[in-house]
């Protein structure tokens, strides 16, 4: 049996117990492999939250210090999306912590994904979400209503549009405007 095949099999037997379809398992390198069109986040991403593995349509918000508009996003039903929160890469004011990240989970979202801090990581790594950032704050933000909601995003030479895809795992996150899998 080829080498991938066999990764592929070990892969199977490993994530079944995710919660995804057999049509939905997935590892970012191969989907990279089999989609070269997807695009890479130029991030190094840490993992929180009981979800090692993720996807789902994005919902945008941008914002620096002030998590209001993340707020008002986890409070809607997510629909199975995953909400990519572009902080600046700033790592002086949390994001997210548990209170967001339960009605996140609660209200049906696949995952947070944050271009900057999150805290509560301790809380947050027992809640069934995906939930990635570059790192820890304890320190929460001033809410002052600022930040904006499903713009397009970019990052280096890529740009991510509210509707794309996104897939994630502990080797990365991928975007792409089409879907990767083919049963959702």
């Amino acid at each position: 049996m080829p080498a991938s095949s066999l990764r592929r099999e070990r892969d199977s037997q490993t994530f079944l117990s995710t919660g995804f379809s057999s049509m939905n398992i997935f590892t970012t390198p191969n989907l990279s492999d089999d989609h070269p069109e997807a695009c890479h986040l130029p991030f190094q991403f840490r993992l929180f939250g009981q979800r090692s593995r993720f996807f789902g349509r994005v919902s945008t918000v941008s914002c620096e210090i002030d998590n209001s508009r993340v707020a008002e996003a986890v409070s809607e039903p997510g629909q199975g999306r995953v909400l990519l929160v572009d902080g600046k890469g700033l790592m002086h004011r949390s994001l997210l912590g548990d209170r967001l990240a339960q009605l996140a989970s609660d209200n049906g979202w696949a995952g947070v994904i944050v271009i900057g801090a999150i805290r509560d990581i301790e809380l947050i790594e027992r809640i069934d979400l995906g939930v990635q950032a570059l790192g820890v704050c304890p320190v929460k933000t001033q809410k002052q209503g600022r930040g904006e909601r499903d713009i397009p995003l970019a990052f280096a030479s890529i740009t991510v549009r509210p509707g794309d895809w996104l897939y994630a795992d502990r080797n990365g996150v991928l975007v792409s405007s089409v879907a990767l899998l083919s049963d959702r």
